[in-house]
């Protein structure tokens, strides 16, 4: 440890040796996050944090470990707890999302806090790319043989830590996911997200008047605008979303009007959701070219869709 070490860091470095503390430590992180919402004065305390937290929970200290019904009941209802996109009613709903073939759940831990996943991702291993929530997870629903399937679909992703908040791990997660599951099915040809667009509520609200927002071919013209060519003043995407995928590598490919009709889905997007699609071969050359001039990569129907918009859903921020 130099010496020239700020001494919020020591204070906040020295308690982690000491055995059980890390997981305490992202506890103390999630109420700085909120007291400094009224203190401003804090925030240089958790930059101290977040610095250390980086380091702490990167990618080297990560485990992937696979989530299934044989799973310790402790984790299991943290699953539960944690599920962010597509809320988890009840026992029985769990295990209609581990237990069948063709389903499959991955979450990151940190050795330190093994008791505590830090992001999970629930997938269904499916023939084509399902455009509804609702059918993915129907309790009559057509079970996909998983070696006969040719397409992981990451239906919903949900970070479990509000301390480890703007702590990536989404990027990992999915590209380690995709890479196994490619590996232990070669017929698995097309990885693909079912993602809600959180700022979409706001972006028809605005255009209500100009638009036929009941309408789902005028929603799906909007979601490509906003998704594509709204951006804030640093031109990265208004959508938080939209920020996340293209960083990794994704390839806008598709929106779908009426794709989650969950009370969760229409607060979040309006029930509009889009496919973030991850080709194994591209998603290097996509990060750097998002990392280097923040460049979209999608496909031409989106592209098409948003150029047909006039509307400015989002105004320069």
């Amino acid at each position: 440890m130099v010496e020239s070490e700020p001494g919020h860091q020591k204070l906040i470095r020295r308690p982690n040796r000491v055995q059980g503390v890390t997981g305490r430590l992202v506890c103390m992180r999630a109420d700085l996050l909120r007291l400094a919402r009224e203190t401003p004065e804090l925030a240089a305390l958790d930059l101290d944090f977040k610095s250390l937290f980086i380091s702490w929970f990167n990618r080297g200290f990560l485990v992937l470990r696979p989530i299934n019904w044989e799973s310790p009941a402790h984790i299991l209802e943290k699953i539960i707890a944690y599920e962010a996109v597509s809320a988890i009613d009840s026992w029985e709903d769990l295990r209609r999302r581990l237990e069948p073939e063709g389903r499959r759940c991955f979450a990151f831990f940190q050795p330190a806090m093994p008791d505590e996943p830090l992001i999970f991702v629930e997938v269904a291993l499916t023939n084509g790319i399902p455009t509804s929530v609702q059918a993915l997870l129907a309790h009559n629903r057509d079970v996909t043989r998983a070696d006969e399937a040719d397409t992981a679909m990451f239906y919903s992703i949900s970070n479990c830590q509000i301390g480890l908040a703007s702590i990536s791990f989404g990027n990992s997660l999915i590209k380690k996911v995709a890479s196994d599951l490619s590996v232990e099915n070669a017929g698995l040809s097309t990885f693909v997200t079912l993602s809600p667009i959180p700022g979409l509520m706001g972006c028809l609200d605005q255009e209500a008047q100009a638009w036929n927002v009941d309408n789902p071919s005028e929603v799906a013209k909007i979601a490509a605008y906003y998704l594509l060519l709204a951006k804030t003043k640093s031109r990265l995407p208004c959508d938080p979303v939209a920020r996340l995928h293209p960083r990794n590598g994704a390839i806008i490919h598709a929106v779908h009007s009426e794709a989650d009709t969950s009370e969760n889905g229409r607060a979040l997007s309006g029930g509009t959701t889009v496919n973030y699609l991850y080709d194994l071969n591209k998603v290097e050359q996509n990060h750097k070219d998002f990392a280097s001039t923040q460049k979209i990569t999608a496909t031409a129907a989106m592209m098409s869709l948003a150029s047909a918009s006039s509307a400015l859903c989002v105004g320069e921020r």
